[in-house]
């Protein structure tokens, strides 16, 4: 497949400013997003897993040791025509990057095994070529394959920070090879160690749980958090047990009682805040109706954190939360810091030695309060500065989701089957919030020190309801009123920036668009769908741009496949470069294995084309008379000064006077005439080989009008038959219109505003909501049937349950609490059933009146 070289973004409005490339911005006011610093060193300081701490907690097999292998000079080729995408038989797979080791990992379906390529980024101007940035891929790879047959197909992998684990997704199990852990090895197949992942809790059937997303924490190179259809949230540690959770947190969007929509209780996906205050410890949460929440404070037990940003979270809290006469923000500060300082125990203690950059995260959940979730997350009209709901420009369901940081702004991105995406930005901070009184349940070893963590995160019913009397203010004037409503415990709004419909072709509810950043331009990001792939670029930014309120975003096709169907994925792989030339590489495995690259230039948007359509065209401009002869010797030579007849009448040609006049006017001859005549015959000459050349051109031009005089009357044939075929078409057509108006159905009345909102409804039902139903029953099913297998487990065996709430003291699930949840089950399944007899009858009814 060739190289595909994208054209530059389209033109951004006059005076539109620079890009924001994570540069530090100046401090603002709290009651405006304050300035972000550049990314945390964390990335590159996490250290890695520990083999001995893993040994001692998990078996091992025995690892062979690995052979010397003796390299030949590697091959280089392009990575669009690279070998192992030419040889696939089983269409396209999953693919990853290794930004550290410049290596593309790609999900091989048909061998079920990691092709690792080695990846260089060639700059062909300076050798003078004059050709654009190259991706090569060196021919000689290596098969990384799992030690035991997985029993599932893998949808998605995803690679940690330094490399040495690479996840594998499936639809309901997960997977992790280690990298560096070889078992055998055969020549360029290698044998790497692949252990389960929540085995216990995701079913083995491929029934129940499903795995909706699974990602790496951006800050710790152990840790992975796992989203399922049992509208759990989990975070997993490697390091220290792969089958049960360090963190788990067991999500209520909707109160008890009070879900009217059961695409409210759905997730989605998530995604995790970035290098700006509390959004480092936040995870946004996305459902199926739209609805956004948020889980703040969530931190991986010991992962590493930029000592400079929490200290400054400190001192934030400490400066303008307990300084305020609020009780509820007295109340919630106080909680922050008790979390911050058992957290971070270095912000107590400091340290002597000032290099210490980082700060580790200590193991810590409080005892009598669980985590808030925060939402669902209103949406602020600027304009009149009303609180509204989800969209209802937006139809289908969510499907997609991504967190982007940029400049001042954090943007939230919602992709809907309908092909339309939403874009919305905080208005305010994110801060922590708990429920008090809800105790969460901790796992401690023998020393004390907590291994797990399970908690209950309920909602705040009361949250959307205070946003109403939430105003937030642009001018920074009443600044003490806006630090106190950042700490009253509510969620922060949301501020929506723009619609973007991407136009697919008859898009259905349940289309698949995916969402990337760019890792360069944090105003741009990437959307892959089954018509292509789309580049959105944001003008608009409330706290970063607000001289460009009027401009809305822009959209630019990279790729096209000309797909009707747009509900089927274009792509099974994709990853983005940034190479050391400030530049952006999309690399792109299509579902038939084929792969291309797509170079993204940097922020470099040529000047708008200004078209006249009242000047000539250029063809039109007659070109200037080149190879012509000059208009001074068509003139002639300027005729010599003679004097007067008169004086020339009186001397004879044999006197010495007479001779001497004759041979100057001999001499002023032979200076304007002959050459004059020597210039014209040059000038001939030359003009010769023009004339030549020009008789040459006009027959060519002559041939080439006579082949399209041709070509024109071969086509005009063929229109007239076209043309002919079509009035017989169209005749046919009558004739079929005819017959259909005289079926019984043709005078059927169309149906009305209230009728079309009815079947509209049971549209949306029928599509989303009974998935939904379908999805929480089973889900509660495999959790009933797994709690009680560990009840049962845990009474039978030593008679205490690992989980224990240090002040309630139960050992496991009472009776009470068993018969309720198989009560809940039966409505559910009684529930089930009322609809599905409902929709047949509706669908009777709409048959009868058809007919």
């Amino acid at each position: 497949m060739t190289r595909i070289t994208a054209p530059p973004p389209p033109p951004s409005p006059p005076g539109s400013p620079p890009p924001i490339r994570h540069s530090p911005a100046p401090a603002t006011p709290l009651s405006r997003r304050r300035g972000r610093h550049s990314p945390s060193p964390s990335l590159a300081l996490t250290p890695s897993s520990s083999a001995s701490t893993f040994a001692a907690t998990s078996s091992r097999p025995k690892l062979r040791p690995t052979p010397k292998r003796a390299y030949a000079p590697s091959q280089w080729v392009p990575l669009s025509s690279h070998p192992d995408f030419s040889r696939r038989d089983g269409g396209g797979g999953a693919a990853a990057w290794d930004a550290t080791a410049s290596r593309l990992y790609a999900w091989d379906p048909s061998a079920c095994g990691a092709h690792r390529i080695g990846v260089r980024i060639r700059d062909p101007e300076a050798e003078n070529d004059g050709e654009e940035v190259t991706v090569e891929a060196a021919v000689h790879s290596e098969m990384l394959m799992p030690e035991t047959d997985l029993g599932y197909v893998v949808t998605h992998v995803s690679l940690n920070t330094d490399g040495s684990s690479l996840l594998l997704v499936g639809s309901h199990n997960l997977s992790v090879l280690y990298v560096h852990e070889r078992v055998s090895e055969d020549g360029d197949t290698i044998i790497c160690r692949t252990a389960p992942i929540a085995s216990q809790i995701l079913p083995s059937n491929n029934d129940g749980i499903k795995v909706l997303q699974a990602s790496w924490h951006p800050f710790s190179n152990n840790h992975f958090a796992v989203l399922t259809s049992d509208v759990v949230f989990r975070l997993f540690d490697l390091s220290s047990d792969l089958e049960q959770p360090e963190q788990e947190f067991f999500l209520q969007p909707i109160l008890p009682g009070k879900c009217q929509n059961a695409s409210a209780i759905c997730p989605v996906a998530f995604s995790f805040g970035s290098d700006h205050l509390w959004d480092r410890f936040s995870v946004f949460i996305l459902f199926s109706d739209g609805s956004i929440f948020v889980l703040c404070p969530v931190v991986p037990f010991g992962s590493d954190y930029s000592k400079k940003y929490i200290q400054e979270m400190y001192e934030d809290v400490n400066a303008f939360g307990l300084e305020s006469s609020n009780p509820n923000v007295v109340t919630n500060s106080h909680l922050a810091i008790a979390w911050l300082e058992a957290t971070f125990p270095d912000l107590l203690h400091q340290s002597t030695d000032t290099n210490l950059l980082m700060s580790k995260a200590h193991p810590y959940a409080p005892v009598d309060d669980s985590l808030t979730l925060q939402g669902p997350l209103c949406r602020v009209c600027e304009e009149n500065n009303e609180s509204e709901g989800k969209s209802s420009n937006c139809e289908g369901k969510a499907v997609g989701f991504m967190y982007s940081s940029a400049g001042k702004d954090s943007i939230l991105v919602t992709a809907w089957g309908s092909g339309q995406l939403q874009v919305d930005a905080l208005a305010d901070e994110i801060q922590p919030q708990w429920n008090i009184g809800i105790s969460t349940r901790l796992n401690v070893d023998s020393h004390g020190q907590i291994k797990s963590v399970a908690m209950l995160c309920d909602s705040n019913s009361q949250d959307p309801l205070a946003l109403r009397s939430h105003r937030p203010s642009s001018t920074g004037s009443n600044l003490k009123s806006n630090i106190e409503a950042v700490w009253m415990g509510h969620s922060p709004p949301l501020l929506r920036l723009a619609i973007v419909d991407l136009a697919l072709s008859k898009a259905p509810s349940d289309s698949s668009l995916s969402l990337f950043p760019d890792p360069l331009v944090p105003e741009r990001f990437y959307c892959a769908h089954g018509g292509g792939l789309d580049m959105v670029t944001l003008h608009f930014l409330p706290f970063s741009y607000p001289e460009m309120a009027s401009t809305p975003p822009s959209v630019h096709p990279i790729l096209t496949t000309g797909n009707s169907d747009t509900s089927s994925p274009f792509l099974s792989g994709f990853v983005t470069v940034a190479d050391a030339y400030g530049h952006v590489q999309l690399i792109g495995i299509t579902c038939l294995g084929e792969c291309f690259v797509v170079e993204m230039k940097g922020w470099k948007e040529p000047t708008p084309l200004q078209l006249d359509i009242d000047s000539k065209s250029i063809k039109d401009v007659e070109p200037p008379g080149t190879g012509m002869i000059s208009k001074e010797l068509i003139a002639g030579p300027d005729p010599p000064i003679l004097p007067s007849s008169s004086s020339l009448k009186s001397l004879t040609p044999d006197s010495i006077e007479g001779k001497s006049t004759l041979h100057h006017y001999i001499k002023v001859f032979h200076e304007y005439y002959v050459e004059y005549g020597h210039k014209v015959f040059i000038e001939l000459k030359e003009h010769a080989y023009y004339v030549k050349t020009e008789l040459e051109d006009k027959q060519k031009r002559l041939e080439a009008v006579k082949k399209s005089l041709l070509s024109i009357e071969t086509k005009d044939q063929e229109i007239n038959k076209r043309i002919d075929r079509a009035f017989k078409v169209y005749e046919l057509l009558e004739k079929r219109i005819d017959s259909f108006k005289m079926l019984p159905a043709a005078n059927k009345k169309p149906l009305s505003q209230a009728e079309q909102e009815f079947k509209a409804q049971l549209d949306r039902f029928a599509d989303v909501e009974l998935d939904a139903l379908r999805s929480s029953i089973a889900a509660l099913s495999v959790r009933m049937k797994r709690f009680a297998q560990q009840s049962v487990g845990g009474v039978a065996g030593t008679g205490v349950v690992p989980w224990q709430a240090p002040k309630t003291g139960r050992s496991h699930i009472s009776e009470s609490q068993m018969s309720l949840l198989k009560s809940s089950l039966e409505k559910l399944s009684l529930l089930n059933e009322e609809n599905n007899l409902k929709l047949q009858i509706i669908d009777n009814e709409l048959k009868n009146k058809e007919q």
